[in-house]
């Protein structure tokens, strides 16, 4: 794979930089050729219909899934590889943790563990990837639970937990790495439609406060009114991009006006 070709400065003026990004899974080509840019401080949505390769591109910001062609840079960073030579080789496993501990990342499923109480969830990786000392670990925590409202079940366990109640504390705990970037992978598509408010409610927040956040959602009122950008994906490429008023008011291709006129 050839290295990019991209200047460093313009590169690292960007949380996220993609560039014809393409995966495979076997026979089938899911990504052909993204291209994404996303700055600092900014919300990007993406959407599109189901099999349109939005969850998959958002897990090679991470490097859960490995790309084929093109890059991806997350701070400047090359993500999952480093450059030599002119061409890129792909990192050690142990390396590629040490990196994904800048992305926070939520899933549609909560992957709480479950032997584990909500405040030894959040903490766990803080102090065994991040080094940082239990009793400010601890103090941290409990920090975010109060910003995710949930500081009165730190002692819980995930079973007793409502699903949007687990879905909070996810994002807690990836909060509790002080990524630079958030990824959310439909976070409200496992939870029952009384529940989505509260975790909505919650990213938010977080978008106010100025966290880079890129969130593949079906949510169209929080890309509507949360969202700096919207993207949106089908058969694998990125069809339209534009603001979200823009987006929704005056979509510039028929397939954008289709989808919107499925989902609205």
């Amino acid at each position: 794979m050839p290295a990019p070709a991209d200047s460093r400065d313009s590169l690292e003026s960007f949380a996220v930089v993609a560039r014809g990004v393409e995966k495979s899974f076997g026979s089938h080509k899911v990504l052909k050729g993204v291209d994404l840019r996303v700055e600092y401080g900014k919300v990007v949505c993406i959407l599109g219909p189901s099999g349109s390769g939005k969850s998959t591109f958002l897990r090679c910001m991470n490097h859960l899934e490995r790309i084929e062609a093109g890059f991806l840079r997350v701070g400047g960073q090359l993500v999952g590889y480093r450059q030599h030579a002119g061409k890129l080789y792909e990192m050690r496993h142990s390396e590629v943790a040490r990196q994904r501990a800048d992305i926070g990342m939520v899933f549609q499923s909560f992957n709480l563990f479950p032997h584990m109480t909500v405040l030894q969830n959040i903490i766990e990786a803080p102090i065994g990837v991040r080094g940082i000392p239990k009793r400010q670990a601890i103090e941290e925590a409990m920090t975010l639970l109060a910003k995710v409202g949930l500081t009165a079940k730190a002692d819980a366990y995930p079973r007793t937990l409502s699903g949007g109640q687990q879905q909070r504390v996810a994002i807690a705990r990836a909060l509790a790495m002080r990524p630079k970037l958030m990824l959310f992978d439909e976070p409200t598509s496992a939870l029952d439609p009384e529940l989505v408010g509260e975790v909505l409610a919650v990213m938010k927040g977080l978008a106010a406060e100025g966290m880079t956040m890129v969130v593949v959602t079906h949510e169209m009122g929080f890309a509507r009114d949360v969202g700096d950008s919207v993207v949106f994906m089908d058969g694998g490429v990125v069809v339209e991009q534009g603001t979200p008023s823009e987006f929704f008011n005056n979509p510039r291709t028929e397939r954008a006006r289709a989808f919107l006129g499925k989902v609205l």
